[in-house]
């Protein structure tokens, strides 16, 4: 019990911590959020305000996103998509259940269709308890209405947008999204650039099935393909690459401290080498991954 509030008090700090540093975090303050918004290939764009970042494809049939940040970020979203031609998106793809990426949906599902994992679904309408918060069930108007146990592709605006999921990872909800013709993805929160990732194993996430999932991913996605991370910068298959040799080392590290017998707290204060430094200062710290690995492994 005394390592589980430890845990949660490290994640919590973390994302404080991460919050106070101006950049997205898993908390919804949003008094000085100002959207951003950038082109990423052809009719493809990334808007990033105050949670998880939002892809969203343009044309004259509409706009389709993916993820809609925290309920507060609702109307400042609104107008930076009203600026790329519509206020109101017609399709809203949600990667995963984690408010950050679907607390809009109670706003932008009034007028457009959510679509999700049908576990993602599960979880809206009974949310498992996060950060220490018990989060209320989404009212209808923010359920997805289309659900999918494997994949679906959506034909809109000349391009084919394929949802397809990867189970067991950062939740037992995830969804990658390819925008084919464009070149892109959007991997959700499976993919943190150059930061340890944050497994929700309390709604089915695993750091095996993580690393599974990136390295499948690795051998599907075109070497010249451009990745929205759900958290971070554009990025490419080569920083892809990098993440997963992240995870995989430092996975194997504690894995095999835990073959020899050693305590979480043995394992903690010893650490990881000095070349994951950075990758521990986001929102996730080395400790919190330390335990998040410990925890996953312990599991099997």
């Amino acid at each position: 019990m005394q390592r589980g509030i430890a845990f949660l008090v490290a994640l919590i700090f973390s994302a404080s911590s991460l919050f106070a540093h101006g950049d997205n975090s898993h908390f919804p303050q949003t008094q000085d959020v100002v959207v951003k918004t950038s082109k990423v290939n052809g009719n493809v764009y990334m808007l990033q305000g105050r949670g998880g970042n939002i892809g969203a494809l343009v044309g004259m049939e509409g706009i389709l996103i993916v993820d809609d940040d925290y309920k507060a970020v609702g109307e400042k979203l609104s107008a930076a998509l009203k600026e790329l031609g519509s206020a109101t998106p017609k399709y809203i793809l949600n990667t995963h259940w984690h408010g950050d990426h679907t607390q809009g949906n109670e706003m932008f599902g009034k007028t457009g269709t959510i679509i999700a994992h049908e576990n993602v679904r599960k979880r809206l309408l009974d949310p498992p308890v996060i950060f220490g918060d018990k989060t209320a069930p989404y009212p209808a108007v923010a359920l997805p209405l289309l659900t999918y146990t494997e994949s679906i592709s959506i034909f809109f605006n000349g391009e084919e947008v394929k949802a397809a999921h990867f189970p067991h990872g950062h939740t037992d909800g995830d969804t990658v999204v390819f925008f084919v013709k464009a070149n892109v993805v959007h991997l959700g929160d499976d993919f943190f650039v150059g930061r340890f990732p944050f497994v929700d194993i309390d709604s089915g996430g695993s750091v095996q099935g993580l690393i599974n999932n990136i390295g499948t991913l690795i051998g599907q996605i075109p070497a010249d393909a451009k990745l929205i991370p759900g958290h971070g910068p554009v990025a490419t298959v080569d920083d892809l690459k990098a993440y997963h040799s992240v995870l995989v080392e430092t996975s194997k590290i504690v894995q095999d401290a835990m073959k020899a017998g050693k305590s979480l707290d043995e394992i903690k204060k010893a650490g990881l080498p000095e070349k994951f430094k950075e990758a521990g200062s986001g929102f996730i710290k080395t400790d919190a991954w330390i335990e998040t690995i410990y925890r996953s492994y312990s599991k099997k």
